[in-house]
C-alpha cells in the first residue's frame, strides 16, 4: 500500500511540474518599449523587430513612444515613459535620440540615460541604447556618434545595439548609401530592416 501511495504521489508531482512548465511557456511574453524619435518610427522599426522575434517562435509585445526631434531628456520631461517602465510590462527598454556626436548630445546620453538605467533596474527591465547615425552631409561626425553611444551604454550598464557602427562599416566597405532614405538622414526601408536585424540578433540570439 505504501509503495502504491508513493507511486501516486510521484506521478502527481511529475504532472504538476509539467503543468507549471506549460503555464510558464504560455505566459512568457517578451515586452519591448521603444523610446525615440523619427529614426525609430520611420518604417515602423518596432513592428519589424516584432516580426523577426515572432519568426523565432517567441511571443513579443512592442510599444513605441516616439515624436519628431525628441531627445531622451524630452521624453523624461513628459513623464509618460516613467509610467510605462514602472508598469513592469517591459523586459527591454530601447532608447534613441539624434546622432549626439557633440558634447551636449553626449551629456544627454550619459546623464539622462542614467535616469532610465536606474528606473529600469528598479523594474526588472534592461536598458538598451539604439545607436543611430549622422546625416550623409555630416558623415564626418560618425566616429563621434559611435563613441558617445558606446560610452553611454558602458557607463550605464546597458546593452549596446550598434546599428550605426554596422551601417558605417557597410558604407565604408561598399561606398553604398542604400541604408539612407531620400533625405539623406532618415532610414530607407532597407536601413530599417538592417536595424531590426541587428536589434534582434543582439537581444535574442
Amino acid at each position: 500500500m505504501n509503495k502504491l501511495i508513493t507511486l501516486i504521489l510521484i506521478t502527481l508531482s511529475i504532472s504538476a511540474c509539467s503543468n507549471d512548465q506549460e503555464t510558464a511557456e504560455i505566459d512568457e511574453n517578451i515586452g519591448i518599449l521603444f523610446i525615440g524619435n523619427s529614426l525609430t518610427y520611420f518604417n515602423d522599426l518596432p513592428v519589424l523587430v516584432r516580426e523577426r522575434v515572432q519568426a523565432q517562435g517567441k511571443e513579443v509585445t512592442v510599444r513605441m513612444v516616439a515624436y519628431p526631434n525628441y531627445a531622451i531628456v524630452d521624453h523624461w520631461a513628459d513623464g509618460e515613459v516613467q509610467q510605462l517602465i514602472s508598469s513592469q510590462d517591459y523586459d527591454y527598454v530601447i532608447i534613441q535620440q539624434g546622432p549626439s556626436s557633440q558634447s551636449d548630445g553626449r551629456q544627454m546620453l550619459i546623464e539622462s540615460g542614467k535616469l532610465y538605467s536606474d528606473l529600469c533596474e528598479q523594474n526588472n527591465a534592461k536598458l538598451c541604447y539604439f545607436m543611430v547615425w549622422p546625416s550623409i552631409n555630416n558623415y564626418s561626425t560618425f566616429d563621434g556618434v559611435i563613441k558617445n553611444y558606446t560610452d553611454a551604454a558602458a557607463m550605464n550598464n546597458a546593452i549596446l545595439l550598434p546599428v550605426g557602427e554596422i551601417w558605417k562599416a557597410y558604407i565604408d566597405n561598399t561606398n553604398n548609401y542604400e541604408y539612407y532614405g531620400p533625405d539623406g538622414f532618415h532610414p530607407s526601408e532597407k536601413g530599417s530592416e538592417v536595424a531590426a536585424d541587428i536589434i534582434v540578433e543582439r537581444l535574442f540570439n
